[in-house]
């Protein structure tokens, strides 16, 4: 009898311990099926399928960084435009210095401010393009025949003049530069492929018309 009793409870523990076993895999088992964290951790597949997008975003962002000024496929028009029309705002900013001390009229005086603080920002997106698309900043030619830029001695001419001496010859010779802006522009929306290089060109064709109107209406006034 005393037999009997130990091999019925010895039989009962090893049904509770196959039990309690199945029960704990089947825990498990339901945890990495439903992504769950179990023994104090995370799945693998959670670390598995975050991985992948984790590190695309990382190898994305350098990328996304330096062509978000002029994010999308580009073309030599848009290389042109860029590396042309960064000259010929230097020499429109070059102009503008010139005013300091020398400009009188109150309209050129704000025509003036309104060219400084719009192209020396795009000639910076400008180079900002060319350095993401890998092209040089300079096309070679120093902006020598292009359309609209002054000479050397057009700038000697413009700094020689005081009063409304200069706002004349300002105004006149910033008329022939910004026409010259305008066409590289007009081509650039033409030509061009980068979405954000033909925005800038159509600013560009907004902007310096309007500035040209100005410009003539002080001539007309002188």
């Amino acid at each position: 009898m005393r037999a009997f009793a130990h091999r019925t409870a010895r039989k009962i523990a090893l049904v509770g311990a196959a039990t309690a076993t199945g029960l704990v895999l089947s825990a498990c088992g339901t945890d990495d099926a439903g992504n769950t964290t179990h023994h104090g951790g995370a799945s693998a597949d959670t670390s598995a399928s975050a991985s992948p997008s984790a590190a695309t975003s990382a190898a994305a962002s350098p990328t996304a960084s330096v062509a978000g000024a002029a994010a999308g496929a580009f073309n030599d028009a848009d290389v042109m435009f860029a590396q042309m029309m960064i000259p010929h705002h230097e020499q429109a900013l070059k102009m503008a210095e010139l005013a300091d001390g020398r400009a009188e009229d109150a309209e050129v005086k704000k025509l003036v401010a309104a060219i400084e603080q719009a192209q020396d920002p795009e000639i910076q997106k400008m180079k900002a393009w060319l350095k993401g698309w890998g092209k040089p900043e300079s096309a070679g030619h120093g902006g020598h025949g292009m359309a609209g830029m002054m000479s050397e001695q057009d700038m000697k001419d413009l700094a020689a003049v005081k009063g409304k001496a200069f706002d004349r010859k300002f105004a006149e010779l910033m008329i022939a530069h910004h026409e010259g802006a305008v066409e590289m522009a007009e081509d650039e929306q033409k030509n061009g492929r980068n979405a954000t290089a033909k925005a800038l060109a159509d600013d560009v064709v907004r902007t310096q018309s309007t500035e040209i109107t100005a410009l003539r209406k002080v001539l007309d006034r002188l």
